[in-house]
């Protein structure tokens, strides 16, 4: 197992080329802070409510607030009525906070396998027959999973 010093990591990311990094930059623009990624897993768990979310993460009601009108802002999240009198709502993914649920896992995953000092107390599994979730990269054409190493990068032309 190769292990890598963050001044390499570092390194390498700055020195790259100026637009490899554009859709990362600008993802982490609107869902790169802790307690957006934290609200997103919450959601992702069940919890809809401002309330719910309040209590689960321990978060102040203005930060709350102010992540979950980011979230709706970016189409991530859809404010949906759930009560009238007073006017309640609750947070549902859209279309396009559902597509983060594979980068949520991925963290989870590489902070199971490098931070948690063995101590995970959660492992995912397929709901359909309980068997533990595998996560990778498919290649429709070759009808194949295979890893990171084997990725490239093809620029397409404007």
């Amino acid at each position: 197992m190769r292990t890598y010093c963050l001044r390499t990591i570092v390194s390498a990311v700055v020195d790259a080329e100026p637009d490899s990094f554009d859709s990362v930059a600008r993802t982490l623009a609107v869902i790169g802070d802790r307690w957006t990624m934290l609200i997103l897993r919450e959601v992702l768990r069940g919890r809809h409510r401002f309330g719910e979310l309040r209590q689960e993460l321990g978060i102040a009601r203005p930060v709350l607030s102010n992540r979950l009108s980011k979230l709706v802002g970016a189409g991530i999240l859809e404010r949906v009525l759930y009560g009238d009198h007073p006017p309640r709502y609750e947070y549902r993914l859209t279309a396009m906070g559902f597509e983060l649920s594979p980068a949520l896992v991925a963290l989870m995953r590489w902070g199971d396998r490098w931070l948690a000092n063995g101590q995970t107390r959660v492992v995912l599994v397929h709901g359909a027959c309980g068997t533990e979730l595998e996560q990778g990269f498919w290649c429709e054409m070759c009808a194949t999973t295979f890893g990171p190493r084997a990725i490239r990068k093809r620029v397409i032309s404007t």
